[in-house]
């Protein structure tokens, strides 16, 4: 059995800390993307909720796909891109369900709890997002791209 020694797993740590960020940095690119695209979708080209976010949605699953694989878990020996993407996806597509139930229920509440109805699906929104980013994260750094 191997131990792992206290430099070894400070190593690790701070190499779980480096993926983190990046992960984070990768999310926050992603969700700027799905924001900006949902918006779009809804204000402008007036598609319903679910339809606009789910669009939004599944542009940030590609580009978080590629960036996290080439960036945030380079260094992990790669299994099958065909592989990785369905296991990325299907956590994503968790989190899509998360964040379609986030986006429907707060949106309301959200708009009059700060008197601006308006603004309620963009504040859901950001709800919705965060509570994703977690379980994110966790699933893909521990299934995805496991060591």
């Amino acid at each position: 059995m191997h131990v792992p020694s206290l430099s070894s797993t400070s190593l690790q740590t701070q190499q779980d800390i480096r993926r983190f960020v990046r992960f984070a940095v990768v999310g926050m690119l992603g969700t700027l993307i799905d924001i900006v695209l949902f918006t779009l979708f809804y204000e402008w080209l007036g598609m319903p909720t679910l339809l606009a976010n789910t669009l939004s949605y599944s542009v940030g699953i590609l580009n978080n796909f590629v960036l996290n694989r080439t960036w945030t878990f380079g260094d992990i020996q790669r299994r099958a891109i065909e592989k990785q993407f369905l296991q990325f996806t299907l956590i994503s597509l968790s989190a899509l369900m998360l964040n379609n139930i986030l986006v429907l229920t707060l949106a309301t509440p959200l708009g009059d709890l700060f008197a601006a109805p308006q603004w309620g699906y963009l504040l859901a929104k950001v709800c919705a997002t965060a509570a994703g980013f977690f379980w994110n994260f966790f699933a893909n750094r521990y299934w995805t791209f496991s060591l």
